[in-house]
């Protein structure tokens, strides 16, 4: 017996086309609910989790802050030898957040947060 493998979609941020209105006016609110919940669920799947969540609005966040009192425990029981370890961790560790927003017309609004 082969194994199917499973087909990966590509990480689209637009929703499927059943999300909008057939009429094409402006969605609802529970429309946008629906097309952020679709947004954030493919976000999610990519590494995002959920810092905080309105109505229209989800603040999404990738990465880890650095625990610097851990390394400052290793870096004084090593005798300073891990102080480089935290210096190029400090240095590369990255934390994003995004703010995704959907308007009246049911676009998404990306905003990139410090």
């Amino acid at each position: 017996m082969r194994r199917r493998r499973a087909v990966r979609e590509s990480a689209s941020i637009e929703p499927p086309p059943g999300y909008y209105v057939v009429g094409g006016g402006p969605p609802d609110a529970a429309q946008r609910a629906l097309i952020l919940d679709w947004i954030v669920s493919r976000r999610i799947a990519s590494g995002w989790r959920v810092e905080s969540r309105s109505g229209s609005q989800v603040v999404l966040v990738r990465g880890q802050p650095v625990n610097h009192v851990l390394h400052a425990f290793l870096t004084v029981f090593s005798c300073l030898a891990w102080g480089i370890v935290w210096v190029v961790v400090a240095l590369v560790n990255r934390v994003e957040r995004v703010a995704l927003t959907v308007d009246a017309q049911g676009r998404v609004v990306t905003v990139s947060a410090p």
